[in-house]
């Protein structure tokens, strides 16, 4: 028997989401049941830090001899399924405004901090799309900027400082949903980019991520006849291998965006995307709702392993990619005062503000109360959008 058609191997391929906020759950012992390879987490599962914590640390527990990704989108502004007493964090659009670097660097680290503290080894961040005038709002003040080298600069010290607290970052959502304007939770947007536009503005922001060694890349749903897309880039083996594994040279761990999404879910069934998504070159497939998705998939899975030896390889080449990126990055929550301590600390709320003060225009050097003031109105709205990536 191929080693990745066991029982549970293939599983180990989806990041699952789920209902409710306890780990004793009918659902959650399914999945583990089945043996998926983390979890993604979102509003719906978040009552308070602690409970959070108690959370993942039973998740882990129950599977404490294996290596699993404890996922959660917190970029900041709408999209940050943690909020306080955690730092809260305005839209990046603000860091981009700020054009700092260096500051970029103390957001990611602090903010990444905070998540791995809980038990997080995995923050789907930072958006790396350039934003456009008619960019869907799904990307919207999620964007760094409309500015390529900004995206670039913002990002890659993003992503440095994300990964100083010992958390993967992922740069999404590879080639990008600049010039989109149909949204990929509801449809799939197909990009007018001819290859030389593309190139010139929107591959940079992620050519310099994999040049910085980011840990992750996460695709997007999008159509780009451009570069010879027939299908969402997430199921094109023309983008994700000969693009980016070949030609950028990747290495690390490539995450689907969400195979319940409207744009994969209105062209087919979601166990033939996830096969689709293996061929073109993704590793890590997200599933964000519903069991029966999940088990669609594990059992697409199988059944094309088992009669294709090429492609239980091929899932093979990423079960090893994830396990060795979860092996690189385990959870190291903390507890008691020290997790505390470090959760919405003056340190990082000092760090917050000095970014909503730089982006309204302020002097960064007022005093707290005053910074903080500022950072608060300028803040994207706190109530996150349904939960999708």
């Amino acid at each position: 028997m191929n080693r990745v058609t066991g029982s549970t191997a293939l599983a180990g391929l989806v990041l699952a989401g789920f209902e409710g906020t306890t780990p004793f759950s009918d659902e959650l012992n399914r999945l583990n049941n089945l043996g998926v390879g983390g979890f993604i987490v979102f509003a719906r599962n978040v009552q308070d830090p602690l409970q959070v914590h108690g959370l993942l640390a039973e998740l882990h527990s129950m599977r404490a001899t294996e290596n699993l990704l404890f996922a959660v989108d917190q970029e900041g502004g709408r999209v940050a399924r943690l909020r306080e007493p955690l730092t809260v964090w305005p839209a990046m659009e603000k860091l981009g405004a700020s054009a700092d670097p260096e500051l970029a660097t103390l957001v990611g680290r602090a903010l990444a901090s905070e998540l791995a503290a809980l038990g997080f080894n995995v923050n789907f961040a930072p958006v790396l799309d350039v934003r456009c005038t008619d960019t869907t709002i799904a990307i919207g003040d999620r964007a760094i900027s409309e500015q390529t080298a900004v995206v670039s600069s913002i990002g890659t010290a993003l992503i440095k400082g994300i990964q100083s607290a010992g958390v993967m970052a992922c740069a999404k959502h590879f080639p990008g949903h600049g010039k989109v304007a149909a949204d990929s939770h509801y449809e799939l947007p197909v990009s007018p980019l001819d290859e030389a536009s593309w190139r010139a503005d929107h591959l940079p922001p992620f050519s310099a991520a994999i040049n910085s060694g980011v840990a992750a890349v996460m695709t997007a749903h999008v159509v780009y006849p451009g570069l010879n897309g027939r299908c969402a880039a997430t199921l094109s083996p023309a983008i994700m291998t000969d693009i980016l594994r070949g030609e950028l040279g990747f290495q690390g761990v490539l995450f689907s965006d969400d195979l319940g999404m409207g744009a994969i879910t209105d062209q087919g069934g979601i166990g033939e995307a996830a096969v689709a998504a293996i061929r073109a070159g993704v590793d890590g497939l997200l599933v964000c709702r519903h069991l029966d998705a999940v088990e669609e998939v594990v059992e697409a899975l199988h059944r094309t392993a088992d009669e294709d030896p090429k492609f239980a390889t091929r899932c093979q080449q990423s079960l090893d990619r994830l396990a060795a990126a979860a092996g690189k990055h385990p959870p190291q929550p903390l507890t008691g005062d020290t997790l505390d301590g470090l959760l919405g600390c003056a340190e990082h709320q000092a760090i917050s503000a000095r970014l909503g003060a730089l982006a309204q225009g302020l002097d960064p050097t007022l005093g707290h109360d005053d910074r903080s003031q500022a950072a608060t109105r300028h803040s994207a709205d706190k109530v996150p959008p349904q939960d999708q990536a």
